[in-house]
């Protein structure tokens, strides 16, 4: 099939509350419904300056597509749902990051993005099994995955396409994208030892995540090479309140008063970390030192002491969105995977 030979375009405008649809691009543009509908979905029979012109109009009407219209046609949504839990880390901007970043990764595809709240006191399937019994989008993508996730056990046996923000026991079986946290915790533990310290306190993620044990494997293993103490902080995550996690820091200073650094994973927590420390009169970078993950430079505005590493939130959320794009267009392929190496 080639372009349609263009008809006379008609320059009269949308009626007041008229909603634009393939005949009103046809109209406007001169072009056949079919043409239209082709050059929107990029087929590659139509020429480069059709698809401009028809995709410059659509833009300057405002057209979208029916997506009721769409589901009936081709049993397709054009959704993907992010599935995300509604606690501490709902609220950084690690999280913020990575939503955006995956709604760029699918802007000027056929693809929109919405958000599916997990509530910490349900059970994680719902939101999962709510997706894929109601097929109210074509895929998903998870975070804060586990080793032996049963989401990503349900998705798998369902062979419902899906991406993951971190690995999981199954990992070689589907899509994701991770940051090495374990290399994380190696390089946090070198630059500290480096720097002199001797006894380490680790804010961890909890430890039924992949990435908290990941993390408390690099940091436990770094410390023993380096001849330093390495703990983790009890009564409290990376996950938990401000409150409760200020808590648990100064309780866990009151009775190890020979901690000189903490490693942190998230903005958030570093900040708490710092504003309880200095509550208890420590100077940041002298009395004790802060290492923290975080997806934006943003600490070191802060406080100028706090030693970073940076992760792509960025990258990585264009990754998710192009690997689950793929896993719908063509499930038969090896799924995307990708893994960001730390470096200080």
């Amino acid at each position: 099939m080639t372009d349609s030979a263009p008809k006379q375009p008609n320059d009269s405008v949308l009626a007041p509350g008229e909603r634009p649809t393939l005949k009103t691009l046809a109209k406007l543009t001169g072009l056949a419904v079919a043409t239209v509908s082709r050059a929107l979905h990029d087929a590659p029979d139509i020429g480069s300056d059709t698809k401009k012109r028809v995709q410059e109009m659509a833009e300057k009407i405002g057209y979208r597509p029916n997506r009721a219209g769409v589901r009936l046609r081709t049993g397709k949504t054009n959704v993907i749902s992010l599935i995300l839990a509604t606690n501490h880390d709902m609220t950084n901007h690690h999280t913020g990051l990575l939503i955006s970043s995956i709604a760029a990764g699918l802007r000027n595809s056929p693809y929109h993005l919405i958000v599916t709240p997990h509530f910490p006191s349900e059970d994680p399937m719902i939101p999962v099994r709510y997706v894929v019994e109601t097929q109210s989008a074509d895929a998903v993508i998870l975070n804060q995955t586990e080793p032996d996730d049963p989401r990503i056990a349900y998705l798998l046996e369902k062979q419902f396409p899906f991406a993951t923000h971190g690995r999981s026991g199954w990992c070689e079986h589907h899509a994701y994208y991770d940051f090495d946290n374990c290399r994380l915790g190696e390089i946090a533990i070198e630059k500290l030892a480096a720097r002199g310290r001797k006894s380490v306190l680790v804010v961890a993620p909890p430890l039924f995540q992949n990435y908290g044990q990941d993390l408390l494997q690099g940091t436990t293993r770094q410390a023993r090479i380096s001849g330093i103490r390495a703990t983790t902080l009890v009564g409290a995550t990376n996950d938990s309140p401000d409150h409760d996690l200020e808590t648990a820091f100064c309780q866990h200073m009151q009775n190890n008063p020979d901690v000189d650094a903490v490693v942190c994973v998230s903005t958030a927590t570093a900040m708490c970390v710092v504003a309880a420390a200095e509550d208890m009169n420590l100077e940041i970078g002298k009395d004790i030192d802060v290492f923290s993950k975080e997806g934006k430079p943003f600490l070191t505005k802060f406080r100028k002491t706090i030693l970073t590493v940076n992760e792509d939130v960025t990258t990585a959320g264009n990754f998710l969105a192009r690997a689950v794009m793929e896993r719908i267009a063509d499930p038969s392929k090896p799924p995307m995977q990708g893994l960001e190496t730390p470096t200080l």
